[in-house]
């Protein structure tokens, strides 16, 4: 399918498909950071990431991994944890007129931080 789009992008076919892998990690971490979790709902919160992430242009996988013991809250009634950054680990591969960008959004403990970044 001819993107209606390209003629926009003053970029070669890789670095489109890294801008578009950007743009995905970046609205997962915007969109999704601070919504309530707690044990019985991560996975389908895994999955509706995920699913938000296959919808866009030009994905062809993507992986969506929650750690909620990042967080050391005790159980209880009022207890239910937020999604921060450093609970996420995803993977979203684009694939941009054949120019294949394989990307990641991870907490890296050494720079205490949720980097996203091109992994291939």
């Amino acid at each position: 399918m001819k993107d209606p789009a390209a003629h926009y992008f003053k970029c070669t076919s890789r670095e489109r498909a890294i801008f578009e892998a950007g743009i995905k990690l970046g609205t997962v971490y915007h969109q999704y950071v601070g919504i309530p979790l707690n044990q019985s709902n991560i996975s389908s919160l895994e999955k509706a990431i995920r699913d938000s992430i296959m919808v866009q242009p030009f994905v062809v996988e993507a992986e969506v991994k929650i750690d909620p013991n990042v967080n050391n809250k005790k159980p209880g009634v009022y207890k239910y944890l937020t999604l921060s950054g450093e609970m996420l680990d995803v993977m979203v591969k684009v694939d941009y007129e054949g120019s294949v960008v394989k990307a990641r959004l991870r907490y890296v403990p050494e720079m205490d931080y949720p980097l996203m970044y091109i992994e291939e």
